[in-house]
């Protein structure tokens, strides 16, 4: 099913591209734009974890100075059956971690340097094994497809207006290009958002929460570290790209309209009920 949802989104976004070339500059213009789709869409399929990391400044956390963090990712990977996934740190004062990768065999779990600091080692167990499970259930192939794709989108979107207001647009050509270029923010900007909301289902989070509570033995070292992410976002702001805030494990933009409007999250308290079940 994440397979199929991903060709989904890719035939989208190539078809978002065709029409805007195809506004802007005609049969040519949709032409080219049809190469460039191509192009994105492979890089998105292949790179999308590159692209996200690189977002963040994430780097591979050293094994030899953090052994704790590998010794839990090991722990988890023997328990889960799967492949042990490389770690990376995002070099972020605000307590998050998220994982990508598009299978098993290439995942990743980010961690930021804040959550370090925060989480004793049964509550950083279960955020670990919250993410593996997103990576043993091929849910980041998907969720970092959709960050990668929307984030793609918005820039193009962007550039599209200041194509409109700036471009090579002559007479009645020029003030309609403007409108139309105007137009496509206003509408690829929620496209965006609802694309990842259509691709993202809180369901996901639930069922991490609770693969990683059987992984790690617990959901109390999970349920612990959610209630202390929950907090520490009210006072760390994390520069988080809207269209990836679907990737972390609590909201990085909780408490404005856009992460509303982003609210890819189920509430905190349900989870935390929902562990404390387990």
């Amino acid at each position: 099913m994440n397979y199929f949802k991903t060709v989904i989104l890719l035939i989208l976004l190539a078809a978002l591209l065709i029409w805007i070339g195809g506004v802007f500059g005609g049969p040519r213009g949709a032409s080219i734009a049809f190469i460039f789709a191509l192009l994105l869409n492979f890089g998105s399929y292949w790179f999308s974890d590159k692209i996200v990391l690189g977002m963040y400044r994430a780097q591979e956390l050293p094994e030899g100075q953090f052994p704790q963090v590998y010794g839990i990712v090991k722990e988890i990977a023997s328990k889960a059956g799967m492949p042990v996934p490389k770690v990376y740190i995002a070099p972020s004062d605000a307590p998050n971690a998220f994982a990508t990768g598009r299978s098993p065999e290439h995942g990743v779990v980010c961690v930021t340097r804040g959550i370090l600091d925060l989480l004793d080692r049964e509550e950083l167990k279960g955020v670990i094994a919250h993410e593996m499970s997103h990576i043993k259930n091929r849910d980041t192939l998907i969720m970092t497809v959709a960050a990668a794709l929307a984030s793609a989108v918005m820039m193009i979107a962007y550039m599209a207006r200041w194509a409109a207001i700036f471009g090579g647009f002559g007479g009645r050509d020029r003030n309609r290009g403007g409108i139309i270029g105007l137009l496509a923010v206003a509408i690829f900007a929620p496209l965006a958002a609802i694309v990842i909301q259509l691709a993202i289902s809180r369901s996901r989070e639930y069922g991490a929460d609770n693969g990683g509570a059987h992984f790690a033995g617990s959901g109390a070292g999970l349920a612990s570290a959610l209630h202390k992410l929950h907090k520490a976002s009210a006072h760390y702001r994390m520069n988080a790209n809207p269209q990836t805030a679907h990737l972390f494990i609590v909201n990085p933009l909780r408490g404005d309209f856009i992460a509303s409007l982003f609210s890819t999250h189920p509430p905190v308290g349900k989870r935390i009920e929902r562990l404390k079940r387990i």
